[in-house]
């Protein structure tokens, strides 16, 4: 029901789309918004990734750079029976992360270092297997769209205010008909890429659930993100907000309520749809000859935070004390 309510909701933006440029030059105009969208689009498939994780300053890492947290990422991706994706780390204290990428072998996950910090190894690994679960349903190529067209959308309603009122030739509406383009037209292709993003996150949430082995995991670095993301500020989300749909906690400043323009479900919605998986599931989810997230055995225990011998992201620390695979 959840894809076929994406593909329809989908197929609503790309009428939005073809309606706007019809009001703007008829036929011609639909045509050429057509047109236009399907190359705004095919840029987009093959350059988003890199466009939103150099806009975050995202670096890649690898297994000698953050060794522990590349291998749960790597453990993930094989429970998930998908291929190893690129791995980033962004320097924000904000704790959050998102997938992007046209399909399972060009992706890439990406996690702030604030996550890493704040949680512990097995509420980590309940995000990053919701990020794989985007990956794996294609999410980061259809939001890619979504966010596409609705830019595309405004800009084409601009434009009306200064082409639409003086070719009422092709537009049977005129004036009036215009100035309403204008107004309603970008909020539709809003409320269009809201209900697909919301649409999306609980399947993620379901599925990323069982990929990590235990719901409650994913349950509790839910709580903790979103406490944590309406007081920490994303600077770089405030200024790109068409992207905020990407992260698995909308990193937008005010944004707690679960309405018609919010771009994610409502926290405590989500935490109690995977309570409620956790008791369907026992407890957990689990495969022959595995434990939890990780193949061979359960993970270990976050470390106390007295212990700075070592830290769970796979550096010691030294006397510095700075934790994280970055220190």
């Amino acid at each position: 029901m959840n894809y076929f309510r994406t593909a329809i909701l989908l197929a609503g933006m790309t009428a939005l789309f073809m309606a706007v440029g019809y009001m703007l030059g008829g036929r011609g105009g639909m045509m050429i918004a057509l047109l236009f969208a399907a190359g705004t689009n095919l840029f987009s498939y093959w350059n988003s990734d890199r466009m939103v994780l150099s806009m975050y300053g995202a670096r890649e890492v690898d297994r000698s750079s953050a060794p522990d947290f590349y291998n749960m990422v790597e453990a993930l991706a094989a429970r998930a029976g998908l291929p190893m994706p690129r791995v980033y780390l962004i320097d924000n204290p904000q704790p959050n992360a998102f997938a992007t990428g046209r399909n399972p072998q060009n992706a890439a996950v990406a996690a702030t270092t604030g996550l890493l910090n704040a949680l512990s190894r097995e509420e980590v690994a309940g995000v990053m297997a919701h990020e794989l679960a985007h990956v794996k349903n294609y999410d980061t190529l259809t939001m890619t769209i979504t966010a596409t067209l609705a830019g595309a959308i405004s800009m084409l309603a601009n434009f009306a205010m200064f082409f639409g009122g003086n070719r009422n030739n092709n537009n049977p509406f005129g004036v009036i008909g215009t100035i309403a383009m204008m107004i309603l037209a970008p909020l539709a292709a809003m409320v269009v890429q809201m209900a697909v993003s919301r649409s999306r996150e609980y399947v993620a949430d379901r599925l990323g659930a069982q990929i990590c082995g235990q719901p409650l995991w994913l349950a509790s670095a839910l709580g903790k993100i979103a406490n944590a993301a309406h007081r920490i500020p994303n600077m770089p989300a405030e200024h790109n907000p068409a992207t905020a749909h990407m992260f698995i906690i909308n990193p937008l400043s005010g944004e707690r309520m679960d309405s018609l323009f919010s771009t994610h479900p409502n926290t405590e919605n989500r935490i109690a749809a995977l309570e409620a998986l956790a008791r369907e599931m026992g407890g957990g989810f689990s495969q022959p000859g595995s434990s939890g997230a990780w193949a061979g055995g359960a993970p270990q225990a976050p470390r106390p935070a007295t212990d700075r011998s070592s830290d769970p992201w796979g550096r010691g620390t030294g006397s510095g004390g700075r934790r994280g695979p970055w220190g």
